[in-house]
């Protein structure tokens, strides 16, 4: 009796034991969700001030450099203007923002990448774009090796959220219609002017939503840190976002729309030379996988020969 009274406590006092444990794990575990769902949070409003303060940014320097560039623009282009502003800028920014505090760095990265591919059904089911048999065998080489390069790289988890996946694949569809318009319904206006109207276009939201964030409240404009930062995202707008973006649509007219997009393969290989710079090391296979992305991209913009 006295054993079975013993070994009963034993299983008592384990049990007791046994559920204190769990009620314990449990409270941390909430406790980690509460501070991921709060890091989520924070990092998301993080990505969309960075967004809109590089819009407000770019459209002042845009102002700044090319204001005489809009006259002479028509209503119909202001309407295309703006419906490239928020397909090519506005819309994927924030797909990707939202997107990428749940999936991999890589894997949003490989479905950018399939831009030119979405450029081309686009091309094909709506523009009537004729292509050539090596420029298919291009785009499809340079999508290979974006993903080699970014597979050699980094160890992919497969398993992702299939709604912020396909966030990035709207974004990189966005991309491919952008193209087809601004070649298409902006072919008559210029480069700077497309890329001052599309900020024209994407600002009044940009301040609307960064009104209605605590930007302003939290924001201590006085620290010098923070306006250090502001700096640095001045300058990234100047030549990272407005400089580019007025490049970009240069490009899109001097060359076919394939080839534009076909453009999105060698952002990994730039990034593959920056991360040399500081110092990373690179593999046989990204050099491998970077040779099969120029081919591609080579193949893409290759003219046909005159008979």
């Amino acid at each position: 009796m006295r054993k079975l009274k013993r070994n009963s406590r034993k299983k008592i006092d384990f049990n007791q034991k046994s559920f204190s444990f769990t009620h314990r794990y449990d409270q941390e575990k909430f406790k980690l969700d509460k501070l991921n769902n709060i890091r989520d949070k924070f990092q998301i409003k993080i990505n969309n001030r960075l967004i809109l303060s590089s819009i407000i940014f770019s459209t002042f320097f845009l102002v700044i450099m090319g204001y005489k560039s809009l006259k002479g623009i028509t209503k119909n282009e202001w309407k295309w203007l703006a419906i490239t502003g928020f397909l090519g800028t506005f819309f994927p920014s924030f797909f990707f923002a939202f997107a990428q505090q749940h999936i991999n760095s890589s894997v949003a990265a490989i479905m950018n990448s399939l831009t030119p591919i979405f450029t081309v059904l686009v091309g094909i089911g709506f523009f009537a774009t004729k292509m050539l048999a090596r420029q298919y065998i291009g785009v499809l080489l340079g999508f290979i090796g974006s993903v080699g390069l970014i597979w050699g790289g980094t160890q992919i988890n497969a398993n992702q959220p299939l709604g912020y996946v396909l966030l990035i694949m709207c974004a990189s569809m966005c991309y491919a219609v952008n193209i087809y318009f601004l070649k298409h319904k902006l072919a008559n206006v210029s480069p700077m002017a497309t890329t001052l109207g599309n900020f024209i276009a994407i600002l009044p939201p940009a301040i609307v939503l960064l009104l209605f964030s605590d930007f302003f409240s939290t924001t201590k404009f006085q620290n010098e840190k923070v306006l250090t930062s502001l700096s640095f995202i001045a300058l990234l707008a100047f030549f990272g976002t407005a400089i580019a973006k007025v490049m970009f649509n240069r490009f899109v007219k001097m060359a076919s729309a394939v080839f534009a997009s076909s453009v999105t393969y060698t952002l990994p290989i730039v990034a593959l030379f920056w991360g040399t710079l500081d110092g990373e090391y690179i593999n046989t296979f990204q050099l491998l996988a970077t040779a099969v992305i120029l081919i591609g991209v080579s193949l893409a913009n290759r003219p046909k020969k005159p008979r």
